[in-house]
């Protein structure tokens, strides 16, 4: 008995918090099947988050409403609000809105939208159909209301595309059009391991002598080196390299690094100590070799860098820099039911020298966030707290997740909402 009173309870093991990303997975991604797979890879999709999200129009405002009923998963609402502060004659408020279905409430790539707005185009049907057993896939993109019609596209587009983890290849046409402009789009995309390859032809249609297979000016390629498994919760690295349209050379850069770092939160357990961070940094520099348009103006020749911090679930910051404007960007979320998001950017235009701010505010129940608190069934666990870094633990219900499980790509314990986007390149 003397022995049983005189035992001491074991300490819990220290945690180390994971909150969930702001914005995983982006919105972009839900329409990926409606664009070239050449269009989004090579780091292009991450690398357009980061300059763009959080970035408000300098003296513009930006809300968006994001809703999903709760009984029924399969549908949403997106609406979008934009404008000026100021009431000018020559800048109009613009509003529109996205209705969505989807098959699955867990696979975004077989869906169709209705988007309505009060600016060109007024009303557009999209809709992507896409098995992933066979790995084909067909999609459409059809203007119902314009007030004016100017080109074939205005019409409508559909395409076709197959899809692996390895391949994708692609096509788009104008199925109203009168002329021979077809293919409107073609892209072929292949990854061997870390490498990843893609040519794309695109006719600039329109224009005299120019829809042609032997001209350079109609083709673009790339290349790619990437590691990473497109978990947000492991890091991950993209570089590549494209020729565009015979006219432009790109280098982009982008890299995604999971860090934890120590804490003393008076509001958090005594075994909690430490919080992982997200860091994100991207780098892209666009070169015109086109001899006919060569100038020594700043255009011929720019660029661009971006970083993000988040700090917690709450906090995040963001910087970019450029020849012409410099931006930075603080937003706070609140993982409430809906989630509130507010954002501010300062805005330096180098060419005047005059700083401008926006702000956006978004609404939010489209993402689950039930993990972003310390409780038992989303912490990652630490052996010690002198290294954070090794034998990390996520514990998910009753079965605990390894951190080598997250390297080697073992996500059956890990949220939906933090697994890669999918296995289809």
């Amino acid at each position: 008995m003397g022995n049983l009173w005189s035992a001491t309870k074991e300490p819990p093991p220290p945690m180390v918090l994971v909150p969930p990303l702001f914005d995983f997975p982006p919105l972009a991604a839900r329409t990926r099947m409606l664009e070239s797979s050449y269009n989004l890879l090579f780091g292009k999709l991450a690398l357009r988050c980061l300059f763009e999200d959080y970035f408000e129009e300098a003296r513009h405002f930006s809300t968006r409403i994001m809703l999903k009923p709760i009984d029924d998963p399969h549908v949403d609402l997106v609406a979008t609000v934009s404008g000026p502060f100021d009431n000018k004659p020559d800048e109009t408020i613009v509003g529109n809105a996205q209705f969505r279905w989807q098959s699955s409430a867990h696979d975004p790539h077989t869906f169709m939208d209705l988007f309505v707005s009060n600016s060109e185009p007024i009303f557009v049907i999209r809709s992507c159909a896409f098995y992933p057993k066979l790995g084909f896939g067909a999609f459409g993109i059809f203007p119902v209301l314009l007030k004016k019609r100017v080109s074939a596209e205005d019409y409508g587009v559909m395409g076709l595309r197959f899809g692996s983890s390895n391949l994708s290849i692609g096509a788009t046409l104008l199925p109203f059009s009168l002329g021979d402009e077809c293919p409107r789009c073609a892209w072929l995309v292949s990854k061997m391991g870390r490498l990843t390859a893609g040519v794309q032809y695109e006719p600039q249609f329109g224009k005299k002598d120019v829809a042609s297979y032997k001209n350079l000016a109609n083709w673009s390629c790339a290349i790619g080196y990437g590691l990473g498994s497109g978990c947000p919760l492991s890091p991950s690295f993209n570089f590549g390299l494209e020729l565009a349209k015979n006219s432009q050379f790109i280098a982009s850069f982008y890299q995604h690094v999971v860090v934890q770092r120590r804490v003393k939160n008076p509001l958090e357990e005594n075994e909690v100590v430490g919080i992982t961070n997200y860091i994100d940094f991207g780098f892209e520099l666009q070169t015109s070799i086109d001899e006919n348009k060569a100038s020594n103006s700043i255009q011929d020749s720019t660029f661009q860098v971006a970083a993000s911090w988040q700090a917690n679930k709450n906090f995040m910051l963001k910087g970019k820099v450029g020849p012409l404007i410099s931006s930075l960007a603080l937003a706070f979320k609140s993982w409430w039911k809906p989630a509130f998001t507010f954002s501010i950017s300062a805005n330096r235009d180098h060419t005047v020298g005059k700083t401008a701010f926006g702000i956006g505010l978004r609404v939010d129940n489209l993402r689950e966030a039930s993990y972003q608190r310390a409780d038992p069934n989303f912490v990652m666990l630490t052996p010690n707290k002198e290294h954070l870094a090794e034998g990390i633990s996520w514990k998910i219900g009753n079965r605990p997740m390894f951190q080598s499980d997250v390297n080697s790509g073992n996500f059956d314990s890990v949220p939906r909402e933090l697994r890669p986007l999918g296995k289809i390149l």
